[in-house]
């Protein structure tokens, strides 16, 4: 069956839109895509793929997880939150299991934002997080922002502490796709609260990167994000 999803994804490969997609994942040589090849495929087509071989198990999806194509492993991921989502409490710990494994290989930023949220994010809702605290400090970027990410699902929840302490850890990383994450999630607890995003902003603004720093004060008023844009 994996051949045949292979295949089946080959086919629906675009030449002119696999150069675009390099560009834009920043796949050349010491940008943070380096090395990851594409077909040149459309997220709805591989939505459709997805659909399509969504019984395939989670032996199977390691094999689209260990290929250097790109959209071989966004359907695994695709395949994987509808396994999530539909599962009960034994499946859902099995993807969440298969997730953390393969954390290194959800390395891009599309396949991060795509399934954080709603896999390791909904999975620790209700348990320890200290695996995130983990991630946060790795080494790896893509770890760095699952990390991040996943605290999506807790802000969604109204609950903003583990996105603040993971924000605080990242304040001085040097990557910008950390920045726009760490900012973006901030944002999103200001659109809940804003007393606690600002009680943040109050304590760390002038330490914060200013990307990171911009994110987090996009729908503020002018005159609040001229106050904090001063350092």
């Amino acid at each position: 069956m994996i051949e045949q999803i292979k295949n089946d994804l080959e086919k629906l490969g675009n030449p002119e839109t696999k150069y675009a997609l390099q560009r834009f994942f920043k796949t050349g040589k010491g940008q943070y895509g380096e090395g990851d090849v594409f077909l040149g495929i459309k997220v709805p087509d591989q939505r459709k793929i997805a659909r399509k071989y969504k019984g395939l198990g989670l032996g199977d999806l390691q094999q689209l997880f260990d290929s250097e194509i790109h959209e071989h492993r966004l359907v695994s991921l695709l395949i994987l939150i509808e396994k999530y989502a539909k599962g009960d409490s034994e499946t859902k710990k099995r993807v969440y299991e298969t997730y953390i494994n393969n954390t290194r290989r959800i390395n891009n930023w599309d396949l991060v934002d795509l399934s954080a949220p709603n896999i390791v994010g909904d999975y620790l809702l209700r348990r320890n997080r200290s695996v995130l605290y983990s991630l946060a400090k790795s080494e790896n970027l893509w770890e760095r922002r699952i990390s991040v990410l996943a605290t999506f699902t807790f802000i969604r929840n109204n609950d903003f502490h583990d996105a603040m302490e993971i924000a605080e850890i990242l304040l001085r990383d040097e990557h910008d796709l950390i920045h726009k994450a760490v900012g973006w999630m901030l944002r999103e607890i200001g659109k809940r609260n804003q007393d606690v995003e600002e009680q943040f902003l109050e304590k760390y603004h002038t330490m914060m990167p200013r990307t990171m720093l911009r994110y987090a004060i996009e729908k503020f008023p002018e005159e609040k994000r001229r106050h904090y844009m001063v350092k």
